[in-house]
C-alpha cells in the first residue's frame, strides 16, 4: 500500500490530476521542489509577487502557504537560518479562494526537471549505483 507519493509541485506545475487521484485513493502527496528550485524566475513573478505584497509576506512563503492549503506535506530545503524560520511562518496568514484561483492561473503543466514517468528516466535512475 502506497502511504505517501513524493512528486514535483510548485506553482508552474501543479499536478492537479495527479493530486486528485492521489487524494481519492488515500495517497499523502509531498511535494518535490516546492519552490520549483527557483527556476523560471518564480520568485520574480508578478502575481505571487503581489500575493506576498497583499499579504506581508515573502513569494516564498506565499508559495508555501499555497501548499499547505491544498494539503500537500512540504519539506523546504535550506542551510540559511533566517529561511528556515520564513519558510515555518506560514500558520499566521490565508489565501483567500481568489488568491488560490490566481495561483491556478500560473499551471504550465510542464515539468521543469524530468519526468519520473519517462520511461528512459526511470531506466537511467535504475542505472545509477548507489555505493
Amino acid at each position: 500500500m502506497c502511504a505517501v507519493n513524493q512528486i514535483e509541485i510548485h506553482p508552474l506545475n501543479q499536478q492537479i490530476e495527479t493530486i486528485k487521484f492521489l487524494k481519492e485513493n488515500n495517497v499523502q502527496i509531498e511535494a518535490w521542489a516546492p519552490l520549483a528550485e527557483g527556476e523560471q524566475n518564480i520568485f520574480e513573478n508578478q502575481l505571487l509577487l503581489s500575493l506576498a505584497k497583499k499579504h506581508k509576506k515573502t513569494v516564498a512563503q506565499v508559495i508555501l502557504r499555497w501548499h499547505t492549503q491544498r494539503g500537500v506535506v512540504i519539506i523546504p530545503k535550506s542551510i540559511h537560518k533566517d529561511r528556515i524560520i520564513e519558510n515555518f511562518n506560514i500558520f499566521d496568514f490565508e489565501l483567500s479562494s481568489e488568491d488560490m484561483n490566481a495561483i491556478t492561473t500560473l499551471d504550465t503543466k510542464v515539468t521543469y526537471f524530468f519526468d519520473h514517468r519517462d520511461p528512459e528516466t526511470v531506466k537511467f535512475f535504475n542505472s545509477l549505483k548507489l555505493t
